[in-house]
C-alpha cells in the first residue's frame, strides 16, 4: 500500500508541475498583454493629444489664470500643435487668431509687435491664452467662450440675448452647427488633457 502511495506521488508530481507552470505563463501572459494595451492607448492618446511647448503654456495660462487644460485643448482643436497653420480665412499660428484679433489685442495691452509674430509659438500662446481670459471675463462660461472664440464675440452676444438659444444666460442651443461641433470637441479635448496632466504634468 505504502508502495503504492508513493507510485502515485511520483506520477501526479510532474502534472503539478505542468500545471503551475502552465497557470504562471498564462498569468504572464495576461499581464504582457494588458501592459502592452495601456501602452498603446498611451502611445495613442499622445499621439491624438500631444503635450508640445508645456513652458509657454504653463507660463501664460498662470499669468492669464486660464487652466492649462483649455490652453491645450484650443491648441489641439485649432491647429494640431501646427505652429506654421493657416485656415482659408487668413487665421494662424497654433491657436489661429486673425490679424484683426490680434490687432485687437495689441490695442489692449500697447505692444507693438509685428502679425507675423503670430507664428512664434510663444507669441500665438501667449495673445491666444490672453483673448481666452478677455472672453472668460465677458462671458463667465467656458463653453460660451469657446462658441465666442469659434464664431465671435458680437455673434454670441446676440445668440445670448435670444431666449430661444439660452437659459440662465447660458447658451443651450447654438444656432451655428460648425460652433456647436467646435464647443463639443474643446469640450472633449479639455476632459482628455486634464487626464493627461494630472498623469504626466508639465
Amino acid at each position: 500500500m505504502a508502495e503504492q502511495l508513493n507510485e502515485n506521488n511520483i506520477t501526479q508530481k510532474p502534472r503539478g508541475r505542468k500545471t503551475m507552470v502552465a497557470g504562471i505563463l498564462i498569468v504572464l501572459a495576461a499581464a504582457a498583454l494588458i501592459n502592452l494595451a495601456l501602452q498603446m492607448r498611451s502611445f495613442y492618446t499622445r499621439v491624438t493629444h500631444p503635450l508640445l511647448y508645456e513652458e509657454y503654456i504653463e507660463k501664460y495660462s498662470e499669468q492669464y489664470s486660464v487652466p492649462k487644460e483649455i490652453v491645450c485643448a484650443v491648441i489641439n482643436t485649432e491647429s494640431s500643435f501646427d505652429s506654421s497653420a493657416l485656415s482659408g480665412a487668413g487665421a494662424m499660428g497654433l491657436m489661429q487668431i486673425t490679424k484683426e484679433t490680434f490687432w485687437w489685442l495689441l490695442s489692449k495691452n500697447g505692444e507693438d509687435i509685428s502679425v507675423d509674430m503670430l507664428y512664434d509659438p510663444e507669441t500665438n500662446i501667449k495673445y491666444g491664452t490672453y483673448f481666452l481670459s478677455i472672453l472668460y471675463e465677458e462671458f463667465g462660461s467656458w463653453d460660451t467662450v469657446y462658441a465666442a472664440y469659434n464664431a465671435g464675440r458680437s455673434r454670441v452676444n446676440s445668440w445670448l440675448s435670444d431666449d430661444e438659444v439660452t437659459k440662465d444666460g447660458k447658451l443651450v442651443n447654438i444656432p451655428y452647427p460648425e460652433t456647436a461641433r467646435y464647443v463639443k470637441r474643446v469640450s472633449g479635448n479639455v476632459t482628455e488633457y486634464r487626464k493627461l496632466l494630472e498623469k504626466y504634468g508639465i
